[in-house]
């Protein structure tokens, strides 16, 4: 027989620690995760180079950063970038995309529907019919399932 039954010593063990089958996001390092170079941007931006800049915008996006002011600043760049590229020029950019880069910038435009201001609506509604026809449903899909934000 057991000596100490009366002992509860066995709770302060915390299970969840022990499970190896956890996720935990806080493992992931930031890593440099800062953001789009703003001056490269709006240096490409000021020489009518809006393709480049919509490359430069989401070449470095920080979904790992835990800072939401460094997320309003990458968003907020987005948006210039979208809202001063002409609706002619929209295939074109999006045409030097890759796949994970046209998944984020379907985030960008979600969330730029979720924070509307007075003339990006109707901005943004262009730029989701050509990120949809450029990336399909499963871009709509993996930008809203995905579990990092932006």
């Amino acid at each position: 027989m057991s000596k100490s039954s009366q002992s509860t010593q066995f709770r302060k063990v915390d299970i969840d620690e022990l499970d190896e089958n956890r996720f935990d996001d806080e493992q992931v390092d930031e890593g440099g995760m800062t953001g789009p170079d703003e001056g490269e941007v709006n240096s490409l931006l000021m020489s009518k180079k809006n393709g480049e800049a919509l490359k430069a915008v989401l070449a470095n996006p920080p979904v790992l950063s835990k800072n939401q002011a460094v997320k309003d600043k990458a968003f907020q760049l987005v948006l210039k970038v979208l809202t001063t590229t002409r609706s002619n020029e929209i295939d074109n950019a999006l045409k030097g995309l890759t796949k994970s880069e046209v998944d984020i910038l379907m985030k960008y435009i979600y969330r730029g529907f979720a924070q509307p201001n007075e003339n990006s609506c109707g901005i943004l509604l262009n730029w989701h019919e050509k990120v949809l026809a450029a990336g399909g449903l499963g871009s709509i899909i993996r930008g809203l399932t995905e579990r990092k934000s932006i």
